[in-house]
């Protein structure tokens, strides 16, 4: 037996999705696999791209430096900034 969706249901499920796609859009992601990375992991950081530990063989050249993923409650936590703002 099938149920009828309620009218309220289909835009709840539009805003839940639009939400959680709103909050992946501010988390930084890996430049080849797009994965958010891990608290913990180290990350890789171009000129302009931000690269996970499992990508790293992936590129040949050398990184401008490498820094530990934290936690978005710790106030230096990895935060991906466009060349030219501070």
């Amino acid at each position: 037996m099938l149920f009828a969706a309620s009218p309220g249901a289909t835009i709840e499920s539009a805003l839940l999705r639009k939400s959680v796609g709103l909050l992946t859009d501010a988390r930084p992601q890996c430049h080849h696999c797009h994965r958010t990375p891990l608290v913990g992991e180290r990350v890789y950081l171009y000129a302009s791209a931000l690269v996970c530990e499992l990508c790293r063989p992936r590129r040949r050249d050398a990184p401008q430096r490498s820094e530990l993923v934290r936690s978005p409650e710790h106030r230096r936590a990895v935060r991906v900034r466009r060349p030219g703002l501070r």
